[in-house]
Formats: C-alpha cells, sequence, structure tokens
C-alpha cells in the first residue's frame, strides 16, 4: 500500500473512535516486507473499523483478537502558566496522582505563538 495513505486512513480510524492505531514492520511469508496495520477498538465498534480496513487498505484479510485494557484515571485541569493557560492530564493510580503532563495541542500552540520550540515550550511547562 502507498505509504501516503496511512495517514489519511489513521485520521478516519480515529475520528470513528479507535483508541489507538499503529503499525509494525514486519516479515511476511516468502520473507517479502509487510506493515502491520492494528488497532484498538471497543467491541462496539469493530464493524465499522472492519470496514474501513477492507474498503481503505490494500489488506485481503483481517485477523481479530480480544484484548484486555486497563487505563489510570485521568482529569484535565487548566492551569495559568509562564506561557499562558494550559490544560494538563493528570493520572491517578489508587487515588493517588501519579502523573501530570501538559498536552501536546496546546504545546503545540504555545510554541507557534511564542516562536519557541516545542522542547522548550515542554521544559518551561515541566517546572509547573
Amino acid at each position: 500500500m502507498n505509504p501516503e495513505i496511512y495517514s489519511y486512513i489513521f485520521e478516519k480510524f480515529f475520528e470513528e473512535g479507535a483508541l489507538d492505531v499503529y503499525l509494525t514492520p514486519i516479515m511476511m511469508k516468502k520473507n517479502r516486507p509487510g506493515t502491520k496495520l492494528s488497532l484498538l477498538v471497543e467491541k462496539a465498534s469493530g464493524e465499522k473499523m472492519k470496514a474501513l480496513i477492507f474498503l481503505e487498505t490494500t489488506t485481503l484479510g483481517i485477523r481479530i483478537s480480544e484484548v484486555q485494557r486497563e487505563a489510570l484515571q485521568r482529569k484535565f485541569i487548566k492551569k495559568e502558566t509562564p506561557l499562558g493557560r494550559v490544560t494538563y492530564k493528570e493520572a491517578y493510580y489508587q487515588g493517588r496522582k501519579v502523573k501530570s503532563t501538559p498536552e501536546y495541542e496546546d504545546c503545540r500552540r504555545l510554541a507557534r505563538e511564542q516562536k519557541i520550540s516545542i522542547s522548550k515550550v515542554y521544559e518551561i511547562l515541566n517546572k509547573v
């Protein structure tokens, strides 16, 4: 499949509710290189995603397996920072906050607005 299509199809998967989408380089039969497309979706979205895969990619078959997924409880909070208002994602384990990360889209926006690198934005925001 033309690799340019991956960006397009990833957007469609996420628009349709995919929780995660990723690619893995693999060796296929007859030692041919290939790319494995993996999607993590809720069971209710399975048929919709299957249709997208068959209609939008070059695949001829799909392997389906069920997995369990566990995630930390999350809260989104707004903080005033030296660069402006930023959304942070806070993650909790057994009721205790264990992580706090500025949202990428806010960091990207601030880098453009402030005309500084996104690395510098993260550096500043991680000290807040």
